[in-house]
């Protein structure tokens, strides 16, 4: 961990993040205008207007202030100087990397049949399947589109192209582990590990690496930084396991402990097994809607005996120290130290 104590490290990260956010909302508007069909594109920017904290998008930029050595916050991010002496769009690929987010959203509550994401009905609930499917697409395929408006060289333009592709490759061969893990009666913790790092984790990587790609960065940069996103992405989704069981109802805007009740493979769950713990009778409901707190609360206590939770904790803590590790390709400056302050504070959020 970094010197900062938590509250500090966590107005530090809520300033930082805020500042972006508000910038790449305006970009959002920008580059994903509502046009003809309406219907199609008010259901596309429906979550992306619902709110969301830009923590990828705000990765991605820290990290091309960080290379370049620019003031925080600069108002050229729509011409950005390349470490050659170009300017590059990297608001662009920020808004690209959003995009992305987006669309495997839309796509997970169908699959999940999820009535709410952030606080709003998901999309398939506010339109209809059809809409939201269509939604999902259309989302896809303008990330890339906009990831071509960088205005970066040529070479670096593909190469940045090629990043998002093989994330998006990556991100549906996650899900698809995560869908065959339900069905599984034993999945080992590396290959949970593996999973969340194509499902999730690589979205981070590519935040990380898309600026080090666009600027013209050498390679070494690029994979350090690639290695950082991919670490604390790991940690970030392994955070959330434990805040699934751990934090109230009311706070998490789903039920407490709904992962365990549906049977889904957490890290968590994966160690307990290990531990001897019959996972599957913690709660004797499938039914989300059914499930009592005290039956969590008991679920949860025997969780803690068996040191689950504290394990999953204790390699979030290992991913995030070695994410920061990474961070010493880049200068030392106020940017790359917020993306220390970051990377600690995506495993001490309470959301």
């Amino acid at each position: 961990m970094t010197d900062a104590s938590t509250e500090s490290r966590e107005e530090i990260v809520t300033e930082a993040v805020a500042k972006r956010r508000e910038l790449v909302n305006e970009a959002i508007e920008e580059d994903l205008p509502i046009t003809e069909p309406e219907r199609l594109y008010e259901a596309s920017r429906y979550l992306l207007d619902a709110g969301g904290k830009r923590l990828r998008p705000t990765v991605l930029l820290l990290v091309a202030e960080a290379l370049a050595d620019a003031e925080p916050l600069s108002e050229a991010y729509r011409k950005f100087p390349a470490l050659d002496g170009t300017e590059v769009d990297v608001m662009a690929a920020a808004v690209s990397i959003e995009v992305i987010q987006s669309f495997t959203l839309i796509h997970d509550d169908i699959m999940d049949d999820d009535d709410l994401r952030r606080g709003v009905p998901a999309v398939h609930r506010a339109y209809d399947t059809e809409t939201a499917i269509l939604a999902g697409d259309t989302l896809y395929s303008k990330a890339f589109e906009i990831m071509l408006e960088t205005d970066a060289a040529p070479a670096r333009t593909v190469e940045a192209v090629d990043v998002l592709a093989s994330t998006c490759t990556r991100i549906c061969e996650g899900q698809a582990l995560d869908v065959a893990f339900e069905e599984r009666p034993e999945v080992l913790p590396e290959e949970y590990l593996e999973m969340i790092e194509n499902k999730t984790a690589v979205l981070y990587g590519a935040a990380s690496t898309l600026p080090a790609v666009l600027l013209g960065a050498d390679e070494e940069t690029a994979d350090a930084l690639y290695r950082y996103g991919i670490d604390v992405g790991r940690a970030f989704q392994i955070q959330d396991d434990v805040l699934d069981l751990t934090v109230p109802s009311e706070q998490l805007g789903k039920q407490r402990g709904s992962d365990l009740v549906e049977g889904k493979q957490t890290i968590i769950t994966l160690h307990a097994r290990e531990q001897g713990v019959d996972v599957d009778a913690l709660v004797e409901t499938e039914d989300v809607d059914a499930v009592t707190e005290a039956e969590i609360d008991e679920a949860v206590a025997r969780l803690r005996e068996a040191g689950s939770i504290e394990y999953a904790k204790e390699k979030a803590e290992t991913l995030v120290e070695r994410g920061k590790d990474h961070l010493d390709v880049l200068p030392e400056n106020e940017a790359s130290d917020t993306l220390q302050e970051i990377a600690d504070y995506l495993i001490e959020r309470s959301h």
